[in-house]
């Protein structure tokens, strides 16, 4: 039990035997012994009253405590996937610029130091557990795919994604940047 609630208990026993001494002292007869009775149990009540509010404040402020943490985690998580979104496109021509080195220049280590900050860049979308939306193959979802075009003489039945012009990503269920697609018609 907390400290205040031991002394909502000390004061309620106290009370109790300082009415309980009086009484022993008192020989005025049963008029005021049933006067100090009502007393304490009024007292008694007061006491509980009090102990249960307070009991009650304490587990209200508690659970304010864990929901104002929880959501100040949850948004720190969606500023930081807002940020890494904005980033995307970076990674995109990093990814790009690596697709079309020239062949004299594969082995420079200006190339080697460019792929270094790529790989630290997805490292990064790890940690977030980003996942890459290349829908290939799958069919159309406009909660994770944009439809840009159709492709008339795909071998891929109608409604299934043909062509990823742009790979989209996601964390989780929350879409940071729907994938560009074609779908087969």
């Amino acid at each position: 039990m907390d400290e205040q609630a031991e002394n909502v208990e000390n004061m309620a026993k106290t009370k109790e035997e300082e009415i309980l001494i009086n009484v022993a002292d008192d020989s005025e007869g049963n008029d005021e012994i049933t006067a100090l009775q009502a007393e304490l149990d009024k007292v008694k009540q007061e006491a509980q009253s009090n102990l249960d509010g307070w009991q009650r404040s304490r587990a209200e402020f508690t659970n304010y405590k864990r929901r104002t943490a929880q959501e100040l985690s949850e948004s720190r998580e969606r500023g930081a996937l807002d940020a890494l979104g904005k980033v995307l496109p970076i990674m995109d021509d990093f990814e790009r610029a690596l697709d079309n080195i020239p062949e004299d220049l594969q082995d420079h280590p200006w190339v080697s130091g460019t792929s270094l900050i790529l790989k630290n860049m997805q490292k990064v979308t790890d940690e977030y557990n980003i996942s890459i939306i290349d829908p290939v193959g799958e069919e159309f979802d406009p909660n994770f795919h944009e439809a840009i075009g159709t492709d008339d003489d795909s071998e891929f039945e109608s409604g299934v994604v043909s062509v990823t012009l742009q790979k989209g990503y996601r964390s989780g269920e929350r879409v940071l940047r729907p994938a560009l697609v074609r779908v087969a018609s």
